[in-house]
């Protein structure tokens, strides 16, 4: 028997379908619209082909206030290179990767083979973005990543990826209530909902593209690179021909830099 909070929510959702006519949802800077814009994005949705779990998680998202104020202010890529490598504790990181990578060789060298993405630069994307997996976020995905679509600033950016989120949810990949980052961003090497469901891999097998499994994540990451064109056995520092694939796994060029550091002292 359905519970009252399930035909609730696929109420509220078929509600959502039903309330504004078919027009492009428009953004808005204040959360006063953000009820009557999931209305129309809800319609947006399902023509993308979300289904109704995805839709039911568009209907509880709730405006995420926390994930505009980060949004509002990223100081740490504004640093030097230098400074920023400092702050985020790259010393602790290719410590802890060497470590790491020397525990488990055949795992990494697995993925090289198959990738052609060496061990460092997936351990230090890793290190980098959740310190291997101790905080992968305690934001709600779908809210964060479903917010920043709404919002003005990028909504263009976040929409194909609050697709991607609603998407997840159908295949069981993450639910409304799965913990992410700010900005939506997921598992052990936060990957934006868009690009988890277009190169996400299965790694250990179990049948389930999982982010926050270590393997799986790990292995996505390195198709994720492979797919943007990694180039295998040539060098990823700036100038050469992969440090071109690290700059489409993040946006700032203090990021992209200290990767690709980070990296190389890792593999030696």
């Amino acid at each position: 028997m359905m519970s009252f909070r399930t035909i609730a929510t696929a109420i509220t959702a078929a509600t959502l379908l039903c309330a504004a006519p078919a027009l492009a949802a428009t953004c808005g800077n204040t959360s006063s619209g953000f009820e009557n814009w999931k209305s129309s994005f809800a319609q947006e949705a399902q023509r993308a082909g979300v289904g109704q779990r995805g839709l039911q998680a568009l209907a509880e998202a709730r405006y995420a206030s926390k994930t505009i104020a980060a949004d509002r202010n990223q100081k740490s890529f504004k640093y030097s290179l230098e400074k920023f490598m400092q702050v985020r504790g790259a010393n602790t990181i290719v410590a802890q990767g060497r470590k790491r990578k020397a525990k488990s060789p055949g795992f990494y060298d697995a993925l090289e083979r198959q990738y052609g993405v060496p061990a460092g630069v997936i351990i230090a994307i890793h290190g980098m973005e959740t310190g291997f997996g101790g905080f992968m976020g305690d934001s709600s995905v779908v809210s964060a990543i479903v917010t920043l679509t709404y919002d003005c600033r990028r909504s263009d950016f976040f929409k194909p990826h609050a697709i991607g989120a609603l998407k997840l949810v159908d295949q069981g990949s993450i639910t409304g209530a799965t913990k992410g980052a700010k900005h939506g961003e997921l598992g052990h090497t936060q990957f934006l909902p868009g690009n988890a469901l277009k190169y996400g891999v299965d790694g250990n097998g179990d049948g389930r593209v999982d982010f926050y499994n270590l393997t799986d994540a790990l292995t996505s990451t390195a198709n994720f690179l492979r797919q943007k064109g990694w180039k295998p056995g040539q060098g990823y520092q700036e100038g050469q021909p992969n440090f071109r694939v690290i700059q489409e796994w993040n946006a700032a060029g203090v990021y992209q830099k200290a990767i690709a550091i980070m990296g190389a002292r890792i593999d030696g």
